[in-house]
């Protein structure tokens, strides 16, 4: 069955080049109506440019229907603003992908304030920013999709990247406590984790392999993730045509011998022994566990 998103209003942030490019042409390609958000910035932040506006100028060179937005995701009223101008022009709004981020590497040790503040303020609130705009929307109409934007940094580590890897991991969960509140009214929350080679990641791959992670092979697993047959609370990687699932697991643990720390050493490999593992629905099957442990 082909997927199509005809007669669906979607929001693409960060669409002006890489990853979000690809997935507002791809989005227009099926049939969507697509708002092209950027606010054309380079990769740490700073600067405008007219990124949006020249893919929405792709968009219609092939037939597609979309309009152009600068609108910062740092800013709540720009996002309320971008919001009310896709209501107005198409009347609803069906899926958002926050995709807009940003890079101040530096180690921990090097790292100021201020730059750890900015990458989790575009990354993580901006994302909350952006999703809040649309949220009463998709609940009033019973219908929404909204994919957030991770990483193998948030969900692994990365040495010198402890704002974004903070920031991407905090989108992780920004996603499973959305998925339980948007579920009643037909949202649907997923994760994305793209490994693509773009300008944030040019000096990472080496030529080889840059070709071969090109963003257009992120989409597939994008769209599918805001699509009417999308699942809810997954994290997914997607990256040179290769799709993955990931997970947040809880093992079965240990009722300790005796509250000390002694007993948490001395029972170290049980409590760490992954058999039995499970993968909680809500944070409630935490403590679900641990009683039926206890009354084990």
């Amino acid at each position: 069955m082909t997927i199509r998103f005809d007669d669906r209003v979607a929001i693409v942030t960060g669409a002006g080049g890489g990853i979000g490019r690809a997935y507002a042409l791809e989005l227009a390609r099926r049939g969507a109506k697509v708002v092209v958000n950027d606010l054309g910035a380079s990769r740490d932040g700073s600067g405008h440019s007219d990124a949006a506006p020249a893919v929405v100028a792709e968009i219609e060179a092939f037939g597609g229907e979309a309009i152009a937005d600068g609108g910062s995701v740092t800013d709540a009223a720009a996002m309320v603003a971008m919001a009310e101008a896709a209501k107005a022009r198409w009347g609803r709004i069906d899926i958002l992908i926050n995709n807009a981020g940003v890079l101040r590497d530096r180690s921990f040790a090097k790292m100021t304030p201020e730059d750890f503040a900015f990458v989790v303020d575009v990354h993580l609130i901006g994302s909350a920013k952006a999703t809040k705009a649309v949220w009463e929307t998709m609940r009033e109409q019973g219908y929404g999709r909204i994919l957030m934007t991770a990483s193998s940094t948030g969900l692994f580590g990365n040495f010198g990247q402890t704002n974004y890897g903070a920031a991407k991991l905090g989108l992780a969960g920004l996603t499973k406590t959305l998925h339980l509140e948007g579920a009643k009214h037909g949202i649907r929350v997923n994760t994305i984790a793209p490994v693509a080679g773009t300008r944030m990641t040019e000096d990472l791959f080496p030529e080889a392999a840059f070709a071969a992670f090109a963003p257009e092979h992120v989409a597939p697993a994008a769209l599918f993730l805001v699509s009417e047959q999308a699942p809810s609370n997954m994290i997914v990687g997607a990256g040179a045509g290769v799709v993955q699932a990931a997970y947040i697991t809880l093992t079965p643990g240990a009722v300790l011998a005796e509250p000390t720390p002694e007993a948490v050493a001395a029972q170290w490999a049980q409590i760490t022994d992954r058999t039995g593992e499970i993968v909680p629905g809500s944070g409630a099957e935490q403590t679900m566990a641990i009683l039926s442990k206890l009354q084990h």
